[in-house]
């Protein structure tokens, strides 16, 4: 998917500026062939305005309490066979490109997991099942909405094409994770 970010800011004297207008390229990893992370923006904190219009330091790929992020994921159609790859090195390119994420997935492998935020989601393009606790799921295409208040689940695509959600997280207070 090609992703365009747009930026608007503040000039000195307070007057609306555009920032920047560039092209966001997808993260990609070995671990999980197929998807792709467009991580848009993120703030550790609520922002303050006038600003100049510069991305907020944030490091972690889910935020704290106060904190947000944007971005888009896609979701390949089910893999028909499992590929061997060198998990340690795949692991560290997970840590390294998607900061923190790796902390709230269960380990065995089911892509189930719980984060102490607030998903708002919106499906772009194609269809994915989403699944909770004791196999509970709902299919979601494109238009269909997901508001996630800190619950266990993972995402799956079972159709022919890629699926592409678009989501806004907030941190939130969660005692489970």
């Amino acid at each position: 998917m090609h992703v365009r970010r747009v930026v608007t800011g503040h000039d000195p004297e307070g007057k609306a500026v555009f920032v920047s207008d560039e092209r966001m390229a997808p993260i990609t990893l070995e671990l999980l062939p197929g998807y792709e992370f467009h991580r848009i923006w993120g703030a550790d904190e609520a922002p303050s305005f006038p600003g100049a219009g510069a991305m907020p330091p944030h490091n972690t790929y889910f935020p704290p309490v106060g904190g947000h992020r944007f971005g888009f994921f896609t979701i390949p159609p089910a893999e028909a066979a499992s590929v061997e790859r060198d998990m340690g090195a795949a692991l560290s390119e997970l840590e390294r490109k998607l900061p923190g994420m790796a902390q709230y997935m269960e380990p065995d492998g089911s892509g189930m997991h719980t984060t102490p935020t607030v998903d708002f989601e919106v499906v772009l393009s194609g269809e994915v099942i989403l699944e909770l606790d004791d196999g509970i799921e709902v299919r979601l295409q494109r238009g269909d909405t997901v508001v996630q208040n800190g619950t266990r689940h993972r995402w799956r695509n079972e159709g022919a094409t890629p699926a592409t959600i678009a989501w806004f997280i907030c941190g939130a207070h969660h005692t489970g994770c």
